[in-house]
């Protein structure tokens, strides 16, 4: 039967309480989000928040969105050990730059497919038929030839759990 995250009875302390040395109490705040067996979890947001804050942060919430919150302060914790300065913003960043490279591509396709569409269009009425007709076919060279390179050093350390 679970009580908190802990087998009733047992005296196994939660990550947290293990981590800060103390005795973990039946009605520990942490130990419902910060079980024993995922001592990392509790260890970057302690380094990050502090133990205080967090417990302060917990308290003052909804035990319905406590969950939401933990999970939050770990990303960010985690974010933070990787990346000391941005944290998950510098992960929002990078993301914002792959999809600006990605909308510029697909701007340029759709502008080659207009194009593409409105030379076969002349080219079919200069020939007296129908644009509506398939039999022609396409232009043979692309309007735009433009190749993107996008550096993927910069995206290998993915700031999402595997």
């Amino acid at each position: 039967m679970k009580d908190g995250g802990r087998k009733q009875g047992a005296a196994s302390p939660c990550a947290a309480c293990k981590l800060l040395r103390r005795r973990c109490a039946n009605d520990c705040v942490f130990a419902p989000y910060f079980p024993a067996d995922e001592p990392h979890k509790f260890a970057n947001v302690h380094k990050v928040f502090g133990a205080s804050n967090v417990n302060k942060m917990l308290q003052e919430l909804p035990v319905h969105q406590r969950g939401d919150a933990v999970s939050s302060m770990v990303y960010e914790a985690n974010a933070r050990v990787r990346d000391p300065v941005y944290g998950c913003v510098g992960a929002i960043s990078s993301l914002q730059q792959q999809i600006d490279v990605l909308q510029t591509q697909l701007a340029l396709a759709q502008a080659e497919v207009v194009h593409l569409r409105v030379s076969q269009s002349a080219s079919l009425s200069n020939h007296g038929l129908s644009p509506t007709s398939s039999d022609s076919p396409p232009p043979s060279k692309p309007v735009f030839d433009i190749d993107f390179v996008m550096d993927q050093s910069t995206y290998s350390d993915s700031m999402w759990p595997c």
